[in-house]
């Protein structure tokens, strides 16, 4: 294995000095105004700071000149004005601990513009306040907790600052993940897989002195042990593009055939030393609450014991949507077990619309799901959103959490008549990669789809999905086009669907899904619902919430 590392080094540092060299054939270019470019300086920086006798130390004189006159182009051009200037930051911090020239005038700038999107707790957006995700976490948190760890005595103020925003971001993120190290699927670069677990590492990298290393090493090895169970790569070994399995359809538009080895930003881990506390602490499960809200994502993400992680969420938003944007943030829930399902269409077969309200001109076909909103707001209890998903439509849309039930309360006002569909999970047809702890086997039969007219139940060896009116619509079962869910291949997704004539109307539902409770379980546990007097009421056992 030593032979192999070897091998690998010089086959990199052979890399980056050809890149490096305007006179190779292999030469990278220059760089330019908002070149992508400008995102690999930050990996190539990472590289040589944290192993300096390899990457740097060992280079000629005219070698480290080469290097540093190509990485120093960043300092050259215009950047967006987003996590991309952490990319920057780290070339000059590398700048800084090798000894070499940079303009100071640059760190301050970058800095200036990381800090405004700084809003609290740990939690920064990404260019629109709109969008908190894993992508801000493994590009502004990542890199915020390196610098603290590596420019501790260089640049004190700011490293504690950083180190500080760190330990505050602790106690939420983890709760984008479970015991057994899954995490809920969520917003862009879903591509990067396990890259979500590198926060978690670069606090163990950091050492955070309110962390607990045991939790780390169990959420991290967690998540890589569940990534390596799942058919991510190709015939040659090579990571493919999409997120459970290969899939184009979920990409960005940014997106290329080495975007996926993102992921690797998790390996931060092997920085660390044989006696380092995390690799001596024991594997530990984190004490979840079954019910947390998060101010700054406007989530509540429950917990189960089966590892089941449900983000309840609104007021996300990608506004220069890279593709499928609404999919990624803008659902009514999102699950660890279940995922989401992406759009190949506008009808409901193709545009597989799980977990989300879409609608239609009457008649017409081409369905929308929320694109933007109005208004939201989000509690315990509670998360609202106001959107326009077509012209001539306004809906107030009131989800009650009430794991693994949730209640939707939906007011309708219309110009136009229209037809609305309103989906549940979307359940795999047959028992796969995505379902490693269920409880059976085999294929499902048509005779495991149950309908008593108001609920649907589609009732599997593996799993279970259900959906009920509870103000009179249809309730269906369908068949989406293959590949549009994260997880599975093949999917059906239980919906309710209706037709609405101008006017203001009202249509609640009740969902849940479940790998590991049967349906009668999950139906002993249903909330119960009453309308009246222009209330919808819904009762959790002895809690009760109105809408």
């Amino acid at each position: 294995m030593i032979q192999e590392a070897e091998e690998w080094q010089k086959l990199y540092l052979d890399g980056i000095l050809h890149g490096t060299d305007p006179d190779h054939e292999e030469y990278w270019g220059d760089i330019f105004d908002f070149d992508q470019k400008m995102v690999e300086v930050a990996a190539i920086v990472y590289t040589i700071v944290l192993n300096q006798d390899r990457f740097w130390n060992d280079l000629t004189e005219k070698q480290q000149k080469q290097v540093y006159g190509w990485l120093n182009q960043i300092n050259l051009y215009d950047m967006p004005k987003c996590n991309w200037r952490f990319f920057r930051i780290m070339a000059n911090m590398t700048f800084d601990i090798l000894g070499l020239p940079y303009p100071k005038e640059r760190m301050d700038e970058d800095f200036d513009i990381i800090n405004e999107s700084y809003i609290g707790d740990g939690w920064y957006f990404d260019g629109t306040p709109w969008q908190l995700d894993y992508y801000v976490a493994y590009a502004i948190q990542f890199y915020g907790m390196v610098y603290g760890k590596l420019m501790k005595d260089r640049d004190p103020e700011r490293s504690e600052i950083f180190l500080e925003r760190g330990r505050q971001f602790y106690g939420d993120f983890i709760y984008w993940f479970a015991n057994d190290g899954s995490e809920i699927p969520f917003g862009r670069s879903l591509t990067y897989r396990y890259a979500h677990g590198a926060p978690l590492g670069a606090m163990a990298f950091a050492e955070l002195d309110n962390v607990n290393y045991g939790v780390l090493k169990n959420l991290v090895l967690g998540n890589l042990e569940t990534w390596m169970k799942r058919p991510i790569f190709d015939h040659a070994g090579l990571l493919t593009i999409g997120y459970g399995y290969p899939q184009i359809e979920m990409s960005e538009s940014y997106n290329s055939a080495g975007s996926p080895y993102w992921c690797n930003k998790t390996l931060v881990i092997l920085a660390l030393d044989d006696e380092h506390p995390f690799w001596k602490a024991e594997r530990e499960a984190y004490p979840y609450e079954p019910v947390k809200f998060l101010k700054h994502p406007h989530m509540v993400i429950t917990h189960d014991k089966h590892d089941h992680v449900m983000a309840y969420v609104t007021g996300q938003h990608l506004p220069n949507d890279h593709g499928q944007g609404p999919a990624k943030y803008e659902k009514f829930v999102y699950s660890n077990q279940f995922g989401f399902s992406i759009s190949k269409g506008t009808n409901l077969a193709q545009g597989a619309f799980d977990s989300t309200l879409a609608v239609s001109v009457k008649g017409e076909d081409r369905y929308c799901m929320r694109y933007g909103m109005d208004d939201f707001k989000a509690t315990e209890e509670s998360l609202y959103t106001k959107y326009r998903p077509i012209t001539g439509v306004t809906i107030e849309s009131t989800v009650v959490p009430c794991s693994p039930w949730h209640v939707r309360v939906h007011r309708i006002t219309n110009e136009i008549a229209i037809d609305l569909a309103d989906g549940g999970f979307a359940l795999p047809q047959e028992r796969c990669f995505t379902v490693v702890s269920g409880r059976g086997i085999g294929k499902y039969q048509p005779s495991d789809v149950k309908h008593d007219g108001k609920t649907l139940i589609a009732d599997f060896p593996w799993g279970v999905s259900m959906i009920s009116s509870e103000t009179g619509e249809e309730p269906v079962l369908i068949t989406p086009f293959p590949n549009t869910n994260l997880f599975a291949n093949l999917t059906v997704i239980p919906m309710v669907k209706t037709q609405l004539e101008p006017g203001t109307h009202l249509v609640v539902t009740s969902v849940a899904a479940d790998f590991h409770e049967s349906a009668e379980t999950l139906l002993k546990e249903k909330p119960q619902v009453e309308i009246q007097d222009g209330k919808v009421i819904v009762t959790i056992g002895d809690k009760e919430v109105t809408v």
